[in-house]
């Protein structure tokens, strides 16, 4: 198993609901922080990739939608994925 898909698998595990829980927001939202953290790393090495930074914004987009979703749907699961992710202060 690659070391990608290990660390998906336990970001993963971390936020499931049940067994097979792959698209709940929970798990989209971790799943997207950790995809923009390595993005934020890659950056620092190189600082001209605007392309990949496109792709950067457009996660952040989608991270904030669903943060939205989530927190007007179930309130106590945003707090909690909130808390997990280290997002807000």
């Amino acid at each position: 198993m690659s070391a990608v898909k290990a660390k998906k698998e336990d970001v993963m595990n971390e936020f499931k609901q049940h067994d097979k829980d792959t698209g709940s927001p929970e798990v989209q939202i971790a799943l997207i922080s950790d995809r923009m953290n390595t993005l934020s790393e890659h950056f620092k090495t190189h600082k001209k990739d605007f392309h990949s930074r496109r792709g950067l914004l457009m996660l952040v987009n989608k991270r904030r939608k669903l943060l939205a979703y989530l927190k007007k749907h179930d309130s106590e699961k945003y707090l909690e994925v909130i808390k997990k992710l280290g997002l807000r202060k």
